[in-house]
């Protein structure tokens, strides 16, 4: 269970085990195979979503709400299971559109992101009632006239593109030239437009970059789109009813890393409360998160369907890989490579350990699931599971890539 390095990944420190398999969701993983077939699978554990939000309302102040981004895992049994909980959900497509209005969550409370919206997209949020973050002064002007054309008044958001960035995030999603949202000098012309256009202006959207660890950072980040909406509000046409001061609230991929601070992020958001109060007294604070509410809650499992060594170095070859699995081959989003935790699930301890590589039947040297990682020794039919597994997995890969099959799919 250790890298190359010999750090630990922290979730390994926790694994549930039973005869030596792991347990997941309460059931053992040969069991929850048996159940799949021979396919390699995801499978999410919805007590597990559960629990995790709620530790994180237990924390922060109850001003704020939660949305839940659907990109993170789109799955419908996972979104209509984080609509029981969440207050609110984003979308980033009419796929997912589709998806989001077949919940529980109102209309009101859906809204939909996105630097390239076509025509159909804008068209169905409009009809569906959902708000449009807007995103550039052209689509101000297409969702205007969509407006006419549907004899309704769009509901709309202006996503800002600020002048700061969510420090040492994963991804950085403003600051600098981007292709989100609507640079923050130019937002008051923005808002001149949709008051003009009589569009029905809700907010802002600040969401500044995601997988953050670091406390300090996120608080930051928020402190700042808290002062940048309040500075903007005075060139809106109507009080601010919404401020989504976006998400970026990470979870430990690799080995060193420790869990987010939640507390430190929650005691910020209150000192924030007082302010929003003062100067926003009619807005409705959202967090936006995906990964940190669903990421721990899935894994993905496939079969080991040989084993060879080459100039002695050991390779277990799986029916799985990056074309099920993009980030845990580390070609998504990393710069340096490293391991996402990753065992043998009916060894967890094993009766001897090795070090070894774990690739998926691809041809390419990119498609590696571990690289010389420490595990239980292995053979054909053993099941490898990667744990992190339940955002940005099977709908974040190539799956078409090589023409393979699909991974499946479960809920627990």
């Amino acid at each position: 269970m250790l890298n190359r390095k010999g750090l630990l990944h922290s979730c390994l420190e926790r694994l549930e085990a039973e005869d030596d398999e792991y347990v997941f969701a309460g059931r053992k993983i040969t069991d929850i195979a048996n159940l799949v077939g021979n396919a390699p699978f995801y499978a999410y554990d919805l007590t597990a979503m559960t629990r995790k939000y709620s530790e994180l309302k237990a924390l922060i102040p109850d001003y704020i709400d939660v949305h839940y981004a659907i990109k993170a895992n789109p799955h419908p049994d996972v979104v209509a299971h984080m609509a029981t909980l969440v207050d609110g959900l984003d979308v980033a497509s009419a796929g997912e559109l589709k998806v989001a209005i077949n919940t529980a969550i109102p209309a009101r409370e859906i809204s939909f992101a996105g630097p390239g919206k076509s025509i159909d997209d804008l068209s169905q949020a409009i009809i569906a009632g959902v708000t449009l973050n807007v995103e550039s002064m052209l689509e101000i002007e297409r969702i205007s006239g969509l407006g006419e054309q549907y004899g309704k008044t769009p509901r709309v958001a202006v996503r800002v593109n600020p002048d700061f960035e969510l420090k040492t995030s994963g991804m950085k999603m403003s600051g600098g030239p981007k292709q989100f949202g609507i640079d923050s000098e130019i937002v008051p012309e923005a808002l001149q437009r949709i008051a003009h256009l009589g569009l029905d202006f809700q907010g802002f959207h600040i969401f500044s970059g995601s997988q953050n660890l670091r406390a300090d950072a996120i608080s930051e980040s928020q402190q700042k789109a808290v002062d940048l909406a309040i500075t903007l509000s005075e060139f809106a046409p109507s009080p601010i009813k919404t401020l989504n001061i976006g998400g970026g609230f990470g979870i430990p991929y690799f080995s060193g890393e420790k869990p987010l601070d939640i507390e430190a992020v929650a005691q910020t958001l209150s000192d924030l409360e007082p302010k929003i109060n003062a100067s926003l007294p009619d807005v409705n604070v959202v967090v936006e998160l995906g990964r940190y509410l669903v990421g721990e809650a899935g894994i993905y499992v496939c079969k080991v369907v040989d084993r060879k060594i080459s100039r002695g170095e050991i390779f277990l070859v799986t029916n799985g890989g990056l074309h099920h699995h993009l980030a845990a081959s580390g070609n998504f989003g990393q710069v340096i490579r490293k391991n996402y935790p990753v065992f043998v699930g009916n060894r967890v301890k094993g009766e001897g350990r090795e070090i070894c590589s774990v690739v998926g039947p691809l041809c390419t040297p990119l498609d590696l699931l571990a690289d010389k990682m420490e595990m239980a020794r292995a053979d054909v039919d053993d099941l490898i599971v990667v744990m992190q597994s339940g955002a940005y997995g099977a709908t974040a890969s190539p799956q078409g890539f090589l023409s393979h099959p699909p991974p499946a799919e479960i809920v627990i």
